[in-house]
């Protein structure tokens, strides 16, 4: 009965590991673009990421 309890804590421990990437990955792909702005010798530039 105890190689069945190993075998679901790694089963539990692999699926959270796939959850937790899918919402990084998710929260990755669905931020907000932002906008750089630099000051330099010619100027100013501003450039949207």
């Amino acid at each position: 009965m105890n190689r069945n309890n190993g075998l679901y804590l790694v089963i539990g421990a692999l699926t959270v590991v796939v959850i937790g990437l899918g919402i990084y990955v998710y929260r990755e792909e669905t931020k907000p673009q932002g906008v750089e702005l630099s000051i330099g010798r010619d100027g100013v530039s501003i450039e949207q990421k």
